[in-house]
């Protein structure tokens, strides 16, 4: 598949999950971060986009356990976008 078509591809199913708050996620993630990405990263982020958003919001916020098969790198990146911390 040619790059662009896939971007694109990428790009709209990171930003129509179900939910506003997955859709801001997911395709926040994918807008920050995604010109950087190699072919490998590119596989990884869509496979992840397979998994329910319940799940890729749990273990981005750490609310949930991420399986070893995602904890990585690109997790790591998705957890720092996502991490606002509270006021005191």
């Amino acid at each position: 598949m040619d790059h662009d078509i896939r971007i694109k591809r990428l790009r709209f199913r990171a930003w129509h999950r179900g939910t506003r708050e997955a859709d801001l996620m997911i395709g926040g993630f994918f807008d920050a971060h995604h010109e950087r990405w190699s072919a490998g990263e590119l596989d990884w982020f869509e496979a992840l986009l397979e998994e329910q958003d319940v799940d890729i919001m749990g273990w981005a916020i750490g609310s949930i356990p991420c399986p070893p098969e995602w904890n990585g790198e690109m997790m790591q990146a998705m957890r720092a976008i996502t991490y606002v911390p509270l006021p005191e």
